[in-house]
């Protein structure tokens, strides 16, 4: 079943259940995703879709954090669920250890072998492991291997 079928489907369960704050944070990745599709002219596929997903989730506790810091927890964990809510369309979190085979396989594939040679590697990376593991964090470890 693809990303888009579960997410539909789970849109039903949520309203069969009436639990409507569920509702609500699957309907905004449902909108978000058609906003997506209209504007870029396409149909998303399960990768568009994750990265979808990813960019929403990292909205949600960014805006979990400011709400946290000014005082305002009951914003703060509406965000925090609608975020929990929005990792289950995500795959498994990878372990270090696995995203840091998968940067050491990159760079022996791309042949990389300075600073140079990152965005090679990246580019190598990106679509496996987009929505496993930070990019941000990702990009630190490459960096690392690199110099």
């Amino acid at each position: 079943m693809s990303l888009r079928e579960d997410l539909n489907a789970q849109i039903k369960k949520a309203m069969i259940a009436k639990d409507k704050m569920r509702l609500n944070a699957l309907r905004l990745l449902l909108s978000e995703v058609k906003k997506i599709e209209v504007d870029e002219r396409i149909t998303a596929d399960d990768a568009r879709m994750i990265a979808i997903v990813t960019k929403m989730v990292k909205q949600r506790e960014d805006s979990a954090i400011q709400y946290t810091s000014a005082g305002r927890p009951e914003l703060a964990e509406g965000e925090q669920f609608e975020a929990s809510v929005l990792q289950e369309f995500l795959p498994p979190a990878l372990s270090d250890d696995e995203v840091n085979a998968y940067i050491a396989k990159a760079i022996s594939d791309t042949n990389a072998q300075a600073m140079s040679d990152m965005s090679k590697v990246m580019a190598a990376l990106k679509p496996v492991l987009q929505g496993r593991t930070d990019m941000g964090k990702l990009s630190k470890k490459v960096r690392e291997a690199l110099s």
